[in-house]
């Protein structure tokens, strides 16, 4: 009985093999996880970069938006009290306006958030003051 050997001798050098392999393979996945982002440090490296770009972009939109909605509703206002509509409709456009005039504002500060839901809120006060005619 030399060369035999039992399942209950074979099973536990089994299970160590096995659980060598596998903390040979976490280790080897986590190796891989690490090499795979080893560029990312390069890769972003112009982030800093780019987020100025994009902040600068997005006041420059809200600025220019904000900009064109006060046109547009002061314009729409000034042509709304020459006609025969009622007085609560040019106030509405002229409120809207303020408005989008204070999110230009916003947005020049920086603030592009607040200026998107201001120009939002202008631009639907406007809408409104649209369906008194």
């Amino acid at each position: 009985m030399r060369g035999s050997t039992t399942e209950s001798d074979v099973e536990p050098a089994t299970k160590e093999a096995a659980e060598g392999l596998e903390a040979a393979g976490g280790a080897e996945e986590r190796a891989g996880g690490a090499e795979q982002y080893a560029g990312a440090d390069e890769e972003y490296a112009g982030g800093a970069e780019d987020y100025v770009t994009d902040a600068r972009r997005a006041r420059w939109a809200a600025v220019g938006t904000g900009t064109l909605l006060t046109c547009a509703g002061l314009a729409a206002a000034l042509l709304r009290s020459a006609g025969a509509a009622p007085a609560l409709v040019p106030a509405a456009y002229a409120v809207g306006a303020a408005v989008c005039a204070f999110a230009a504002v916003l947005g020049a500060k920086g603030r592009t958030r607040r200026a998107l839901w201001s120009l939002i809120a202008g631009t639907m006060i406007m809408a409104l003051g649209d369906q008194f005619d």
